[in-house]
Formats: C-alpha cells, structure tokens, sequence
C-alpha cells in the first residue's frame, strides 16, 4: 500500500512539474528535430497593411489619457493608423475624457456594461484595416511597434502576432516580483515554442491579426485566447514579435491577483471546453503543446494536492506517523509564513502556491458553468 501511494505521488509530482521543468526542455529538442520556418523579422513593413488598434475600457479615468496620447503618437509615425476605442458602461471619467479626443479617434460608448469581448468584437467590425492590433487601455506601447508588427505579416503563413510585454515595477511587492518573474518564464516558454511551429494563444495585452481571420467569439468567451488559438486551428502560425514591446505596470496586491487568477483561468478553461472540438484535431506537436503548456498546468495545485497526500498517507502506512505530521506542520507555517510576514523567499513560494490555487479554482468554476464576461481594473495599479 506504502508503495502504491509512493508511486501516486510521484507520477502527480511529476504532472505538476512537467509544464516547468520537462516541458522546456521537450521544446528544446522539438527546436532541433523540427525548426520551424523563420519568421521575417527583418523583412520591410508592407505599406498597404494599414493597422487598426482597438482599445476597449472600463473605469480607466486615470491611465485612458495617457493611452491616447501613446497610440496619436504611434499614428504621427503611422499616418494610417485607426484608433478605435469602446468604453463598457464606464461609471468614471472614462467616457468623458474620451470625449475630448473624439475627432482624433473612433470612440463607441455603451449605456450599460456588455464585456470586453463584446466590444472587441464591435471594433474589429468597425476597422477597414487588413491588421487588427488589441490591446489593453493600461498598455503602453513602444512607438516602433506597429512597425514591427507589420512586418511579420509579410509571411503569409503568420495569422497572429503577439507582442512583447514587459512589466515595469517588478520591485514594487512580493506579488509583483513573483508575477513579474512568472511572465518571464511564460515569455521564455512562447519563444522555444515558437521555434518549432506556434506559440498556444496569445495574451490580450497586446496582439495583432490579419482582420480576414478574425472569428468573432461569443460574448461570455474571453477573445484573446479564442480569437488566437481559432486562427492556429485553421492553420496559421502564431508567434511573438521579440521586437514589438509594449510596457504595463504587474498587480501589487495578492488578492487582487488571486481573483484575477481565478476570473482567467475560469474564462480560459471556458475557451478550452468550447474549443476542444477544434484543438483535438490539431497536429500529435502542437496538441502536446497545448496539452502541456495550458491543461496540465491548469491542474496544477490539484496535483501537488494529491501528491502530498499520497506522500504524507505513504508515510503514516509506513507506520512514520510522526514524521508526516511534523511535515505537515512545517508546510502550513512555511505558507502561512509567506501569506502573512514580507520575507521574500516564503513571500514568493507563498505568492506561486496561491496563483496555482486561483488558477484551480477558477478551473472548477468553469466545470460548474460560471462566466466571468465583464471585467473590473486592478485598482492597486491604477494609482
């Protein structure tokens, strides 16, 4: 029995790291035995791939100006840029500020709250230009990146491009330093999958498409990962700009960021549910891709779970009762150590735990039929 258990723990250990530790590596072998066509990085910008950025916002009276007066700077450089903007139901000076730019920019507002994805889908409806640019009202953009996106659609085997985001106050808490360092392994991670075929999706913080692929999804649907993933599926690569960078301030507060781990993992895993027909058809590389990098890590925190149950049982079969307790007890102090003092180290352990813990729970919400189709800005940020 002690080694039955023993042995279930280590196979749910072993699920829980894979998208960390094996799976990285999987894709440095994959870059050796399938090297994916190189992306025209260095190519010269099509000049008749006119872009249209849209903008969708809610409550954002304090960052909105600053994001218009980036994306007219982007159009001084572009001269034929669209600026498209939608404003859900705002109940702060969003829509009002907004106002004073409305000859330089398409602005749409909404009575009453309908979700980002139903605005995105009215502004790509809207755009005339062949390349859609999305990105978040809080999003500050480099100005050579509509250029540098442009470029990349010189393939005609590229549907979506990401952008490179980068968070700017990685030093501001603990919370911030964590999600700041996640993001930088998920931006490793999208660069070696890039390398042998697509990245799995893009990130709604900055991304463009070719507007003839833009599938509208449905309104409780969280269109980043839809939008992204349905253009892989009709069999176009998606891949990351290394030179398209865009800036944007990490969530300081824990809770903030624990909700909002469980609002994305429930809408993700909501897109996977509606989208499984589609991705199980996709090629044996890219769904172990998919696989890898989005459902197993989703299950994370379930299978560290059971692994240290397995662990811990295993022990007491043992007949080391002891020992499984004072583990316990050490675990629970060393991750409430880190929930409730500023020590960095158990600040941090602490901070991952708790997102892998958002993530499941966001993860059973979906299995229980919840949506999550409006949004409420991170206020810690917006400052």
């Amino acid at each position: 029995m002690a080694t039955a258990l023993l042995i279930l723990g280590i196979l749910c250990l072993i699920a829980a790291c894979h998208p960390f530790i094996t799976y990285p590596w999987s894709l440095i072998v994959l870059q050796a035995l399938r090297p994916a066509k190189r992306s025209c990085s260095d190519s010269i910008p099509d000049a008749h791939l006119n872009c249209a950025i849209c903008v969708c916002a809610y409550n954002e009276e304090r960052a909105i100006a600053r994001k218009v007066e980036n994306l007219l700077a982007l159009r001084a450089r572009e001269p034929g840029l669209e600026i498209l903007v939608y404003v859900d139901g705002a109940s702060d000076r969003t829509a009002e500020i907004l106002r004073e730019y409305g000859s330089q920019i398409d602005l749409h507002v909404a009575a009453e709250r309908h979700g980002k994805t139903y605005g995105m889908n009215l502004l790509a409806a809207k755009a005339q230009a062949p390349i859609l640019i999305f990105t978040d009202a809080n999003v500050i953009m480099d100005m050579e990146c509509v250029r540098d996106f442009r470029r990349y659609f010189a393939d005609p085997e590229i549907g979506c491009v990401c952008g490179n985001l980068v968070y700017t106050n990685d030093s501001a808490s603990a919370t911030a330093s964590s999600g700041s360092a996640y993001w930088r392994f998920e931006e490793a991670i999208k660069k070696l999958e890039m390398e042998s075929g697509s990245m799995m999706g893009a990130d709604g913080s900055v991304f463009a498409i070719r507007r003839s692929l833009h599938n509208p999804p449905p309104e409780h649907i969280i269109d980043d990962m839809y939008v992204s993933l349905m253009i892989l599926c009709n069999g176009y690569r998606v891949i990351q700009a290394n030179d398209a960078f865009a800036y944007e301030e990490s969530v300081v507060s824990a809770g903030e960021e624990f909700r909002r781990k469980i609002r994305i993992a429930c809408q993700a895993f909501n897109v996977h549910r509606l989208m499984w027909p589609h991705l199980r058809r996709l090629d044996g590389i890219t769904l172990y891709k998919y696989v890898s990098h989005k459902l197993i890590r989703w299950f994370t925190i379930y299978f560290l779970a059971i692994s240290a149950l397995a662990f811990d049982a295993a022990l007491i079969v043992a007949g080391h009762a002891r020992i499984a307790v004072a583990l316990v007890i050490c675990m629970a102090g060393a991750l409430l150590l880190g929930l409730f003092s500023s020590m960095k180290p158990f600040a941090q352990i602490a901070g991952i735990i708790s997102a892998f813990a958002g993530t499941g729970l966001g993860v059973w919400r979906s299995l229980r039929g919840e949506r999550y189709q409006t949004w409420t800005p991170a206020a810690s940020i917006r400052k």
